[in-house]
């Protein structure tokens, strides 16, 4: 590369894995409270056997067909935040990193995703001028003295020993910085030849305390116990673990389901229908609509706030010949492919339109100032750059990629 700097790549590729089958509806699956988004995982297990259009009621919970399987939205279906960059593929010069979203959700429209549960990007990461020197351990110190004057008798934590170490053989370095010594500098056992502690106390039975938790989808009950079986004595520890349990509920009653609006259409033609005039190429203003849509609303949930249409005043520039100016360099572009062999980069100088030096402002109804937009794709006019007139293209292969992984 030109100067030997370094350029971030950014590639985006959807893998095709096939859309997984929505379950039966009478199935019964194991319901969450929360389904996450960002990692695809179910969180706040309600309980099991639930069926599933039952748990799904809510369409914020998720679940799973069975106790190792995947994790499933009751949503409708929808992309997930992009998972955070992986680790560079080399420590030193240049390597790429990736990362990947997860299409979630049942029942939603054929196509939603395009036939894709993932899509994956990748980007170079920069270059490290030296190799770091990374940390070792030494050797292990004496153990020191146990800690306690007694074991519990029968369950219970031990009394344990420890013996240090120190990451000095040799030292991670500073610069570069280096990796400090994996694993821990404490060790531990347990201490022998010690009485037994006085008895700890153990948990009764587990008894209800309430009504359901929620007036709608499922949701949970609560039972409490009491550490007295026996309880504690003789200087004895508390029961260990909590002294509530919950278990599902089931009202049978939808949730409800607030609307969310569509994406914006596409701008209508710029045109004056008013006095049905040409005014493409010209300094005359006309106006474009584009118009979205509420869905998703059910159950007495939220409707949509604002706007179904928008209006903006515009020029008309479409296929006009205006002169034109080339762009800098755009920044290198994304690892093609981002798995496989010799994937390649690019970057480009483009032919752009200058647009006419026309008011950028109207007045509109009741003396308002409205703003004008360009609308259209014009023909710019520039000098031929290395025998092109519209576009220069400039490519490199990417360093460094790791083998594919799916």
């Amino acid at each position: 590369m030109a100067g030997g700097k370094e350029f971030w790549l950014l590639v985006v590729v959807s893998w095709w894995f096939g859309v997984l089958e929505a379950p039966a509806g009478a199935q019964n699956v194991f319901c969450y409270g929360a389904f996450d988004v960002t990692s695809g995982k179910c969180n706040d297990l309600l309980g099991e056997g639930v069926a599933q259009d039952d748990c799904c009621l809510n369409h914020q919970y998720g679940f799973q067909l069975d106790r190792n399987g995947p994790c499933q939205a009751c949503q409708a279906a929808h992309w997930s935040d992009w998972s955070p960059w992986s680790p560079c593929s080399v420590s030193c010069r240049e390597g790429v990193q990736r990362r990947n979203r997860t299409c979630h959700g049942r029942n939603g429209p054929a196509g939603f995703c395009q036939a894709s549960t993932r899509q994956w990007e990748m980007q170079a990461c920069s270059l490290m001028a030296c190799c770091p020197t990374h940390g070792n351990w030494g050797n292990w110190g004496n153990w020191e003295p146990c800690p306690a004057t007694c074991i519990p008798e029968g369950l219970g934590p031990q009394p344990r020993q420890q013996r240090r170490r120190h990451c000095n053989s040799p030292p991670p370095s500073r610069d570069p910085p280096g990796n400090p010594c994996p694993g821990a500098d404490q060790d531990y056992r347990s201490c022998s030849g010690l009485p037994f502690c006085p008895q700890d106390g153990s948990w009764g039975s587990w008894k209800p305390t309430g009504s359901c938790s929620v007036t709608c989808g499922v949701g949970r009950t609560v039972e409490k116990r009491l550490c007295d079986s026996p309880a504690p004595k003789h200087g004895g520890k508390f029961c260990p673990g909590p002294d509530t349990h919950t278990d599902t509920c089931n009202t049978r009653t939808p949730c409800p389901v607030d609307g969310r609006w569509r994406e914006w259409s596409e701008w209508s033609v710029c045109e004056n229908k008013a006095s049905n005039i040409r005014i493409a190429c010209d300094e005359l203003t006309g106006l474009q609509r584009r118009t979205r849509t509420c869905v998703g609303r059910a159950h007495e949930g939220k409707r949509c706030v604002g706007p179904t249409m928008d209006i903006r005043s515009c020029y008309n520039v479409q296929l006009c010949s205006l002169k034109g100016a080339w762009t800098e360099w755009s920044p290198w572009g994304l690892c093609n492919p981002p798995c496989g062999e010799k994937p390649m980069k690019s970057r480009k100088r483009e032919c752009k339109a200058i647009y006419p030096n026309y008011p950028m402002t109207v007045e509109g109804e009741n003396g308002k100032v409205l703003n004008v937009s360009f609308w259209g794709r014009p023909r710019p006019n520039c000098q031929p750059l290395d025998g092109q007139g519209l576009v220069v293209e400039e490519q490199a292969a990417c360093q460094n990629v790791p083998p594919c992984e799916d």
